[in-house]
């Protein structure tokens, strides 16, 4: 039995919780990813998997060997980019992800980070406030990017490094295209963004929550509150605004995002002052890979710091 390979099936299997998808995402057949458990199981002499037509879970010896099954594979990645890199060329995957609104900021770390190090393959995702925080625990996310706010994890500790502190804009179509890039306009109360249809991300995104908590602090019933399209998916919200007649309320290195589209306008949403720490974490205590030294170095340099501050937070407003 591969051991190593075995706790790479598990892990997979926690993530997809599905034995096809899980199969498929190791590049195997199911029945191997069967078998290939049986045999984890019989090694360490205990049920792993629940038992059913399909799956429903770990068992609690199972959740045990789950947690050794991540660490032994963040070891094995650490190690592997020690032995492949080189001082000041490390090679290696770096896992990151962000809140669907943060996604643009981390797009542009990615981009930047790789042209710096080439021997760096960084993959970015998409995940709620919830499911970062699971990768981050699981050690399945090596950088996090969303909001600090929330970072309080039962039984682990963050390391976090703040980026920005993000206000708030509605974004919608200008009455007139201006002549070279969006316009930031005059600023909106949260009252009035409330009587306009808007599309908003799904109750299940922190950032939902973020808005509606400023609408009612506005004094906008939660029957007016209802938006008119609700989306997991950033890039819905600026092509609905973009094509259709309703708005949206995003922070601003979404609306930087977006820029080129001449004929949106953004408004600074006020009364209440919304204000949002973003920053990157890590879970604390672990040993870094080369990619993710190189990665928190990178963060630190005044070439980044001022890509933050032009992409979020007021935008220069």
């Amino acid at each position: 039995m591969n051991l190593l390979a075995s706790m790479r099936y598990l892990v997979a299997l926690n993530e997809h919780k599905h034995f096809g998808r899980a199969a498929q995402a190791c590049h195997i057949t199911q029945p191997a990813l069967s078998n290939a458990l049986r045999a984890l199981e019989s090694e360490f002499g205990v049920v792993i998997v629940k038992r059913a037509r399909v799956y429903v879970g770990l068992t609690h010896e199972g959740e045990r060997v789950l947690a050794t099954a991540q660490r032994m594979l963040r070891d094995n990645e650490v190690l592997l980019q020690e032995l492949r890199s080189e001082a000041g060329d490390p090679h290696g995957r770096l896992r990151m992800a962000a809140v669907p609104t943060a996604v643009p900021m981390l797009s542009r770390f990615a981009a930047m980070l790789q042209q710096r190090h080439p021997g760096i393959v960084p993959a970015v995702l998409s995940m709620s406030s919830q499911d970062l925080e699971t990768g981050l625990e699981s050690l399945s996310v090596d950088l996090a990017l969303g909001y600090t706010e929330r970072m309080h994890l039962p039984g682990i500790k963050l390391t976090a490094w703040p980026q920005s502190i993000e206000h708030y804009f509605l974004l919608r179509r200008a009455k007139k295209a201006s002549a070279d890039q969006l316009r930031i306009g005059k600023p909106m109360t949260w009252a009035e963004a409330g009587k306009l249809p808007l599309c908003l991300l799904t109750p299940d995104m922190h950032n939902r929550t973020i808005v509606d908590q400023a609408l009612r602090e506005a004094g906008v019933p939660a029957a007016n509150a209802s938006p008119a399209i609700e989306t997991n998916s950033v890039l819905t919200l600026a092509l609905a605004v973009s094509v259709g007649t309703v708005s949206s309320v995003l922070p601003g290195g979404m609306v930087a995002a977006v820029r080129s589209h001449r004929e949106l306008e953004a408004l600074p949403l006020v009364a209440p002052e919304v204000r949002t720490p973003i920053g990157f974490m890590t879970q604390e205590g672990v040993r870094p890979s080369r990619a993710l030294d190189a990665a928190l170095a990178f963060m630190k340099t005044p070439e980044w710091q001022s890509q933050v501050q032009q992409h979020s937070g007021t935008l220069g407003e």
